[in-house]
């Protein structure tokens, strides 16, 4: 930059060249004088703005403050000279903060730069968005910078640049980006063929999902595949290969970003990630001599081994993984040990047993001790972690025994957590409150008020404990140096409880008295005024030392601080009065017990470690707390719940008027379509395509095996089905009619009710679709219980732009089945014995006759054995009835008798269907799955 102006090259050597502060400063002023004369002047050509806008900033970097230069800097970013476009986009990132008013000005360029085909300028602009940011650009341009990325014709480092962009405006504007809106279609680019846009869309897709889970639950599919591709089908190019590891940046993202969900329920999204993991960790079970591998290889384990322990605590992989930690943590290498702690603190806070940890308890302790203090961390968290009722005060004592010389960063984590420990794994109440003084006294001023008020609860709370409480607190303020908070714990119960050791030798009540009040004098205001309280209280059981006690009174009723002072008066009132008055009494009363209330401790600890940009899926405390956690934030996504990003509605009772007066309307969209509200845990039913022609597939599909269930312009989507028993399985045919290929395409499954049926597909679905063939998926489905809501396929790709599809499957409890052959008798020995409602359910519907005037008996029979129903002959006298039977399979419920009668009558135009089945529910489907198909039939 320099090279080409010489002005500019020569102001350097100057500024470099001055020996004193003075001087540099004489020279720098100098030439500010002289720009500030020529922007005044103006008729400045491109160079020359550019030569003293680059003077400008130089100056700027030196740390001198700079209040010329902006407007000309707005300007060179119009220009389409490359040079004065950079020094533009210099200066403005540099000289201007978000909230400058000289930003309004730069917007329009920056759009018009991204808006061209050229991709120098799209980097430069994108550049500029990023390093400012501000509010204002995030709303004006975030619709440009997202178009850039999914833009078929950008460059692949544009696309880069981008997605990190947008990465960091959601970071600093979240409420700008409508990151639900956009979720398919960034989802879509994980498909990418270059690796380094994958890994910068993957970086953005973790932030948008960790606020966003179910709009980018796709995600999880994508990951899955492309790690599968990565890892076990070596699909990737030699640039993106670390030291023979592929893309170890990438591996470690998509880790990650598995663990913000849910164990998948999929059988073959298991069995693929199981054979990921398998294999990473079977690549690092000999380490390598070469560091940088064995760095890459160990930071793509780690996260491996994060992701087993989060899908199945107690599966195979997670005991290789104890093995593999084990080796780690005696490590040499720093990095190493502290990875290692890290990883089995999370296996601590998953797993149901600690015992194989346990094994390895000396090492953990003797980690304490570690020169690094990141190492000395892990190894606190993970013996809080992994510490129970077998173990507590062995980790208790050592933990205490360290704390005397741990690090001063250290030490109030280490108090919470060893309070938390005590209280949480104590074996007696003794051991707790002989640890819990320990702790106060040896931790000081890192104790805080959190730690003695729980102490007062559980002493309070605990009758059998408050008489040896007071004796070993005495014991303790004995000791020539005392912390302030255990006097605060002295004060108080002896306060309450030094009556009940006044007569034992060593505890009178004047030498109780002169053990606290000599500690006075180096409490400050707020113990002080505690220890009045405590006086106050000895006053009404101890009448002997009243004299003294009153004495303290008087002294501290002229001191200058006002609550001392108050307190004093008042105190001083009620020990002045006759001793036969009550009402010092009733004032000092014993404090009743504290009403149960959850420890204070845990959410102080929370609040103290919080969360990063990065939000930890689980927490340091073990298998218990992490499911607590777990809990509490289920509860705070439920309906009721109000989370954040989410206004809840209070309903007056105008709007509950309004509402009742509804009640007996059906305000649902008409016909079987499903209500796309509906959820499952919380995710919403995706909205389903419609279409006379969809409608028609759908409901011929219903009571046939195969056939056409989508068709437009682009593709084709075919369904070949079969059943036995409580399973089945589709075959389901895609078919690209296109000439160029559909690619990112993904597949997904919704099932509104996954305890009662289940939909996987045998293989990760192909990511492309190529010209005008067709692809075949397989999906088996299982039958647990009735269900009354048909699945949802939702296909989604990209042909120029990202298209989505979303069809209902022909999969009814119909589909489940098997037909009974049964006589006349039999029949109607059944029919008797299941009986009428709320077993059978009945419907009379009108029905139109076929061209001839006759009933259509043919397609009547056609639609019941077609939904799987035996359809027995001779069974009923009238010739134009009809009389079937069947058994639906189930897993769960197991097999539900169905029976089945259907009446027409030629001269009413009438038909009544009757189902009777040994399940209410299984009575009610079959009944509406036959009539809406007659009534299509009739109309």
């Amino acid at each position: 930059m320099a090279a080409n102006m010489r002005g500019l090259t020569q102001f350097i050597a100057d500024i470099r060249g001055a020996r004193v502060r003075e001087l540099e400063e004489k020279r720098i002023n100098k030439e500010m004088a002289n720009i500030r004369k020529k922007f005044k002047d103006g008729n400045l050509d491109g160079y020359q703005k550019k030569k003293y806008v680059a003077k400008i900033i130089f100056t700027y970097i030196l740390g001198y403050k700079v209040d010329v230069g902006h407007m000309e800097a707005v300007n060179l970013i119009s220009s389409s000279k490359y040079s004065e476009k950079q020094i533009g986009y210099l200066a403005v990132t540099l000289l201007m903060h978000e909230n400058s008013d000289f930003l309004r000005l730069v917007v329009n360029s920056i759009r018009k730069d991204l808006d061209e085909n050229n991709e120098v300028s799209n980097c430069l602009a994108l550049h500029a968005i990023a390093n400012v940011g501000s509010s204002e650009m995030a709303e004006a341009l975030s619709e440009d910078v997202h178009r850039l990325l999914i833009s078929p014709t950008s460059q692949t480092f544009v696309k880069k640049k981008a997605a990190l962009t947008l990465l960091r405006l959601y970071r600093k504007h979240p409420t700008v980006i409508p990151a639900a809106e956009w979720a398919l279609r960034l989802v879509s680019i994980m498909d990418d063929q270059d690796l380094g846009v994958v890994i910068c869309v993957t970086s953005l897709i973790m932030a948008l999902a960790q606020d966003h889970l179910d709009a980018y639950a796709v995600c999880y599919t994508k990951a899955v595949d492309r790690l599968h591709r990565l890892v076990i089908e070596g699909e990737y190019s030699a640039t993106y290969a670390y030291y023979k590891v592929p893309s170890p940046w990438l591996q470690v993202k998509l880790l990650r970003l598995l663990q913000y969900y849910a164990p998948s329920e999929d059988a073959t999204l298991r069995s693929v990630l199981h054979e990921v993991l398998q294999t990473i960790m079977n690549n690092s079970a000999e380490p390598s001599r070469n560091v940088q591998h064995n760095n890459a290889q160990h930071a793509v384990l780690f996260e491996a081994i994060s992701l087993a322990i989060h899908l199945d605590a107690s599966s195979p992989l997670v005991g290789t993984s104890a093995v593999l930690l084990a080796r780690f943590i005696s490590s040499k290498e720093t990095n190493v040990r502290y990875l290692g702690l890290d990883t089995m603190a999370h296996l601590a806070a998953r797993a149901d047993s600690l015992e194989p940890l346990k094994k390895h308890q000396g090492t953990i302790i003797l980690s304490l001790r570690d020169k690094d203090i990141s190492v000395r961390r892990r190894a606190l968290d993970l013996l809080y972690s992994m510490c129970d009722t077998d173990n507590s005060e062995l980790i208790v004592g050592e933990l205490l025994r360290y704390l005397k010389v741990a690090d001063y960063a250290l030490r109030e984590e280490m108090v919470l957590k060893i309070a938390i420990l005590t209280e949480k794994y104590a074996n007696s109440y003794k051991w707790y409150i002989d640890t819990i003084l320990q702790l106060i006294s040896a931790a000081g001023d890192h104790v805080g008020d959190e730690v003695w008020y729980r102490v007062v609860q559980i002493v309070t709370n605990t009758e059998d404990l408050q008489e040896y409480a007071a004796k070993v607190v005495f014991e303790h303020l004995k000791s020539p140096s005392t912390h302030e908070s255990l006097v605060k714990v002295g004060g108080y119960i002896l306060g309450e409880y030094g009556h009940l050791i006044a007569n034992d030798t060593g505890y009178s009540p004047l030498e109780q008295f002169q053990v606290l009040h000599s500690k006075s004098q180096f409490c400050v205001a707020s113990t002080r005024s505690l220890l009045l309280s405590t006086y106050i209280k000895w006053v009404n059981v101890f009448p002997e030392i009243k004299p003294q006690l009153i004495n303290i009174f008087e002294r501290y009723r002229h001191v200058l601080d006002a609550e001392l002072q108050q307190r004093a008066c008042e105190f001083y009132s009620l020990a002045s009065r006759p001793d036969d008055d009550e009402v010092l009494q009733n004032v000092c009363e014993e404090m009743p017990p504290f009403p149960p209330r959850v420890s204070a401790l845990i959410g102080r600890l929370n609040r103290k470690l919080g969360d990063t940009e990065d939000k930890r899926t689980w927490i340091h405390g073990g298998k218990e707390m992490n499911l607590e956690r777990h809990a509490n934030s289920r509860k705070a996504t439920l309906p009721g719940s109000s989370a954040p990003g989410t206004a809840t509605v209070t309903g007056t009772a105008d709007a509950q008027d309004v509402m009742s007066s509804l009640a007996g309307l059906n305000l649902s969209s008409s016909g079987d379509q499903p209500d796309s509200s509906r959820v499952d845990g919380s995710v919403v039913a995706p909205r389903v395509a419609v279409g006379p022609s969809v409608e028609k597939w759908f409901n011929k599909l219903t009571y046939s095996a195969e056939g056409v269930l989508y068709e437009d312009v682009q593709i084709q989507i075919g369904i070949k089905s079969r059943y036995q028993g409580h399973l089945g399985q589709l075959a389901i045919y895609l078919g690209n009619k296109i000439s160029v290929p559909l690619t990112s395409f993904t597949s997904t499954i919704h099932v509104n009710d996954s305890e009662a049926l289940s939909a996987t597909f045998a293989k990760i679905p192909p990511n492309t679709l190529v010209p005008r063939t067709q692809s075949q998926q397989l999906l088996h489905v299982e039958c647990k219980k009735a269900f009354s809501s048909f699945p949802i396929l939702t296909v989604s790709f990209l042909a120029g732009a990202h298209q989505s599809i979303s069809i209902r499957l022909p999969i009814s409890i119909t589909k489940f089945i098997e037909g009974v052959k049964l006589g006349q008798a039999d029949f109607f020995e059944r029919w008797k014995v299941i009986g009428g409602p709320p077993r059978e359910a009945q419907a009379v519907f009108p029905i139109t006759l076929d061209g001839t005037g006759q009933l259509d008996l043919v397609r009547y029979r056609q639609v019941v054995s077609g939904n799987h129903l035996e359809i027995l002959e001779d069974v009923d006298p009238n010739p134009s009835n009809l009389v079937a039977a069947g058994v639906l399979h189930t897993s769960v419920d197991g097999k539900v008798g169905c029976l089945l009668r259907l009446e027409p009558n030629r001269e009413a135009k009438l038909c009544r269907l009757t189902v009777r089945s040994t399940s209410e529910d299984v009575a009610a489907e079959v009944l509406r799955l036959i009539e809406k198909l007659l009534r299509l039939d009739s109309s």
